[in-house]
């Protein structure tokens, strides 16, 4: 975006216009880490802090090419595997509240209206936590962060087309999950 790379060059010229960048990306950047990883907001707040660190670091290695969205939430994903490196603690939950447990299975699949959203929420969570790390997150950038194809291939590092096969198999498995759950009245068939 234009604006972005505007914002990037204040920021490079007046370091104090970085907060800028800062407002415009805390909280899409906080929602991603607590939907990907198992840790509160506090350690979620902390990552943060760390990717905005690393970013404004960076700055000025930042290639005006790519979109600045898919340069700081890359940063933010390796940031959340380092953590999880450092922790080797196995991902329990995701972090989906109701209305995001609701936007996703809206994009897949067909609620009952009286379905209650706190239940949707945990199941999703419960669900998405079965799945791989390649697969939960390729879906989660897809249909919670609502990301092109080709933004999610630049914060992977991943050709469009992979990031096409890691979504279908994401959500083939996704779909044998909720079957097993007995959720499979969910599904949208086709």
């Amino acid at each position: 975006m234009q604006e972005d790379a505007l914002l990037v060059a204040k920021a490079i010229k007046n370091p104090n216009a970085y907060s800028e960048i800062v407002a415009k990306y805390e909280k899409p950047l906080l929602r991603y880490v607590l939907r990907i990883s198992n840790v509160s907001r506090e350690e979620a707040e902390d990552i943060l802090q760390e990717v905005f660190l690393k970013a404004y670091q960076n700055l000025n290695d930042y290639d005006t090419s790519l979109k600045f969205s898919s340069w700081i939430y890359r940063i933010t994903h390796n940031e959340v595997i380092s953590k999880w490196r450092k922790r080797k603690a196995r991902v329990e939950s995701i972090g989906i509240d109701e209305a995001d447990a609701t936007h996703f299975f809206q994009s897949t699949f067909d609620i009952e209206s009286e379905m209650d959203s706190k239940i949707l929420a945990k199941e999703v969570n419960r669900i998405l936590a079965k799945l791989p790390e390649k697969y939960r997150e390729v879906l989660i950038l897809r249909f919670i962060e609502d990301k092109d194809y080709e933004t999610i291939g630049d914060i992977l590092r991943k050709p469009a087309g992979s990031v096409a096969t890691l979504i279908a198999r994401g959500k083939k498995q996704l779909q044998e999950e909720i079957q097993k759950a007995n959720l499979s009245k969910f599904l949208i068939h086709e």
